[in-house]
């Protein structure tokens, strides 16, 4: 299997260390400008936050992200048609923190933004034959790569949008998922896409010490719009492409959580007569929150459950040495839930019930 280069792997550094400084940078400034034009959260019985929060912190993840690009890279046909697309998103990221648009709307523009990269070829272009249906092993999906590609990027889009609810969770999925892409591409030997996600990934890490538990800023549906459209368009570019090397179930564990959340959630509030876009507290981690969960437990067992997903979706992709390594870190990554996490989630536990019989 083809891998990148050490020039590869050096610029790829340079581009998310310079995405990682140009975002951390710039949240501050976001920051003072969510306040200025009204970006804020308010509380609300909804809101996780008990204090207005500004949001559109998405705004410095995107500066980090396109600028890094552009210093490191000349973009290609397909990766000029996902960044005009992004200007798209993001604009509609910041209309909806300021003026907190209709959903019809907020998807009349997202499906605007989906196709712009597919105007410039990015297409889902054949799946495999699970039931085999032809002779051959994969479908070719014709007309049909247009809607799928279409359905793909919005259902993303809003998967990712959907699980930003608690500080760092988003931000943090994201960044788990980029940097899980990012080790198939260079193992699949695809340097432009793996920059890509290089630049994504150093973007999140810069802008997420403001985004911990005490969140000093949201990243909004700037930043959660932002995420899903690129991971989504990563993906078609990065690994359906690589149909005969990569299972589909790959980009679906990938971003297993986001997806699952929306799934979740849309065929919940449908059964109970609602719409789909329907807000309300149902989502995983206002269900882990009321086990018990504080927000940083919530956050922390939603990273495990990424890690986990992204670790077997790496598995299906790369080397036999990856594999074990993998196979190991997920041991590790097991033994610290079961050995750190859930004890202390016990005690925390244990404490409430006290508190609530002194009372």
């Amino acid at each position: 299997m083809i891998t990148l280069s050490k020039a590869d792997y050096l610029t790829a550094l340079f581009i998310f260390l310079t995405a990682a400084a140009i975002s951390a940078i710039s949240t501050p400034l976001v920051k003072r400008l969510a306040f200025k034009v009204g970006a804020v959260d308010q509380p609300s019985a909804r809101r996780i936050n008990t204090v207005p929060m500004p949001r559109m912190g998405g705004l410095a993840i995107y500066i980090g992200f396109v600028a890094s690009l552009l210093i490191f890279t000349t973009p290609s046909k397909q990766i000029l048609g996902i960044l005009l697309g992004s200007i798209v998103i993001v604009a509609l990221g910041v209309f909806d923190d300021i003026y907190s648009l209709k959903p019809i709307l907020k998807l009349f523009f997202q499906a605007i933004a989906a196709l712009i990269p597919i105007m410039f070829g990015l297409k889902i272009s054949q799946i495999n034959d699970f039931f085999s249906v032809t002779s051959s092993e994969y479908i070719k999906l014709g007309i049909f790569s247009i809607p799928l590609t279409l359905i793909w990027i919005v259902a993303l889009i809003n998967a990712v949008n959907w699980i930003d609810g608690l500080d760092g969770l988003a931000c943090g999925v994201c960044t788990i998922s980029s940097v899980s892409i990012f080790i198939i591409l260079a193992q699949l030997g695809d340097p432009v896409t793996a920059l890509i996600i290089a630049a994504l990934a150093g973007a999140c890490i810069g802008f997420l010490p403001f985004n911990f538990n005490p969140a000093k800023i949201f990243m909004g549906d700037t930043g959660s719009m932002f995420l899903g459209y690129i991971l989504a368009t990563v993906s078609i570019s990065g690994m359906f492409k690589w149909y005969a090397i990569v299972t589909y179930a790959t980009p679906f564990l990938l971003m297993g959580f986001p997806i699952f959340e929306l799934l979740f959630s849309s065929i919940r509030r449908i059964c109970h007569g609602q719409s789909p876009f329907h807000a309300d507290k149902g989502h995983i981690h206002h269900r882990l929150l009321g086990i018990g969960m504080n927000q940083k437990q919530a956050v922390a067992t939603l990273y495990t459950l990424t890690s986990i997903l992204c670790l077997l979706a790496v598995i299906l992709a790369t080397s036999d040495i990856i594999k074990i390594l993998i196979s190991l870190a997920v041991t590790i990554i097991s033994a610290v839930w079961a050995f750190v996490l859930r004890p202390h989630l016990h005690r925390h536990n244990s404490e409430e019930h006290d508190n609530k019989d002194v009372k």
